[in-house]
């Protein structure tokens, strides 16, 4: 139980932030592309109390982590309330779907990049005071929690399949009548992707993606790591 509940303290700020700022990402684009739906509903914000669904951001993370830690099996899932996008009054419909739907996989890349910078900083503090060593292991825990959990969303969410944002992105870079054929499996997208995954199959999609944004990561990470090594 004690494991439970540290690895979900750890866990809860980074899977509530990667999950709702995704969505905050997907509303700032749509208005900034001329749809102002997810505005005119207050979805356009930083805030992640805006975006937080119960079910989806709160209960089935919780429930799948403890699942996972118990058992060391399964797969972890979460989602925000949706952001509204009104396409047909984006600037260019289909071009600028890809932009509305790159923005949430970007937003959790540039998480996992603040993330990796938090955990060099922690590391280059070098505390000795036991109590903030304490809790720079923890923060550093988080840090790590942050870099994997954004990684894992910013790979997910790019798989080729609507209504996820690679289907979106590959809808938008298809030829008009291959795009509206592709379109057609949307309502089928969700279990197709449950399916993959609980039949461990989507980790040869998800595995060298992550290693990929990783690598990414890590070169834009050394400017940091010579700044911290030189302080």
């Amino acid at each position: 139980m004690d494991l439970i509940i540290q690895t979900i303290s750890i866990y809860a700020l980074p899977v509530i932030f990667a999950i709702t700022l995704h969505e905050a990402a997907h509303a700032y684009a749509a208005k900034y592309f001329g749809d102002l739906t997810a505005y005119s509903q207050g979805r356009v914000s930083l805030n992640p109390m805006v975006h937080i669904d119960p079910v989806g951001t709160i209960l089935i993370p919780v429930v799948l982590a403890v699942i996972y830690i118990s058992t060391g099996t399964g797969f972890l899932f979460g989602y925000a309330k949706p952001v509204p996008v009104n396409y047909s009054n984006l600037k260019k419909p289909k071009r600028d779907m890809a932009w509305v739907a790159l923005a949430g996989p970007l937003a959790n890349l540039i998480m996992a990049f603040g993330w990796l910078v938090l955990a060099a900083l922690i590391q280059a503090l070098q505390v000795q005071d036991e109590l903030l060593l304490s809790m720079s292991e923890f923060f550093m825990k988080m840090a790590n929690a942050g870099l994997i959990v954004n990684l894992m969303m910013f790979a997910f969410n790019l798989f080729p399949v609507p209504p996820l944002d690679g289907g979106r992105i590959l809808f938008s870079l298809l030829p008009h009548n291959l795009a509206y054929k592709f379109a057609q499996i949307e309502p089928y997208g969700f279990f197709i992707v449950m399916g993959l995954a609980m039949m461990n199959i989507l980790k040869f999609w998800m595995v060298p993606v992550m290693l990929a944004a990783n690598f990414l990561l890590s070169l834009c990470m050394y400017p940091f790591a010579i700044l911290f090594g030189a302080g």
